[in-house]
């Protein structure tokens, strides 16, 4: 009874398999063209018009009006729920801020897209990047949970930075500024401009000095910044190089 229950299945599966060849056969061929799509990596996020998130945009012309060789911070502390300080009292030295109430362990911070955060404490040490507004093209504040895809750090805010970009012609300009108690910045740029292949470098030296207006609260900081682009049609390649030496006076230990 077995072997004729198996005879049985078998030709039908047979029968069935005959059928599907048949029609396989009868068929016309596919006439839809394939097409493959090369891969999109997104590597940094910024918030929309459209974009259910609390956010501001300083532009360029923002920074520059803001910026007195300052760090981001105090450049910063015009816009809406942002409270910033500083150990020298001239917002050039060690400085600190809060975004609707929460420390920079709680603010997501990142460079074209590259978290800046110290993996430990995931503060931002600024005064470790003197300098920096003077390369930047523009910097978007979201104030609470926003955009960004660099973890927990984002859950009081996240602040993006974005390096500038090549210029079309050739270019060289230096800047020098004197302020009160001592405070000195001069800066020189120089840059290629894009030339025959896409190709195009651009670099910057910073120099800021000053005593501080609060006692020892002295500064001394130097800044580098390069960067190597190639641009095509189809693609962006960049290599950036960016340096900061600082020697900060020390405001915080009491009398002595």
């Amino acid at each position: 009874m077995k072997k004729v229950i198996f005879s049985i299945l078998l030709t039908l599966f047979s029968a069935s398999l005959f059928q599907l060849a048949a029609k396989a056969d009868a068929t016309p061929g596919d006439t839809i063209n394939n097409i493959r799509l090369e891969e999109v990596i997104v590597t940094g996020t910024r918030a929309g018009s459209q974009t259910p998130v609390t956010y501001s945009n300083l532009t360029a012309a923002d920074i520059r009006k803001e910026n007195a060789a300052r760090n981001i911070p105090s450049i910063l502390q015009s816009t809406p729920s942002l409270v910033a300080f500083t150990e020298d009292g001239l917002g050039v030295g060690n400085t600190y801020f809060r975004i609707r109430g929460t420390d920079a362990t709680r603010i997501n911070v990142t460079l074209n897209g590259m978290p800046l955060n110290n993996p430990e404490s995931q503060e931002v040490y600024w005064v470790n990047l003197p300098d920096l507004s003077n390369s930047l093209q523009s910097i978007q504040i979201q104030r609470g949970v926003g955009t960004s895809t660099n973890g927990a750090g984002a859950f009081g805010a996240s602040i993006s930075l974005r390096t500038a970009g090549a210029r079309s012609d050739a270019y060289g300009e230096a800047s020098t500024a004197v302020g009160s108690y001592g405070t000195y910045s001069s800066s020189i740029a120089a840059g290629t401009g894009i030339r025959e292949g896409g190709l195009s470098f651009d670099a910057r030296f910073s120099r800021v000095l000053g005593e501080g207006y609060v006692r020892n609260g002295t500064v001394n900081h130097t800044n580098f910044y390069g960067v190597l682009s190639h641009y095509s049609e189809r693609q962006l390649i960049r290599l950036s190089y960016l340096r900061g030496i600082q020697h900060t006076g020390i405001t915080w230990e009491g009398v002595s």
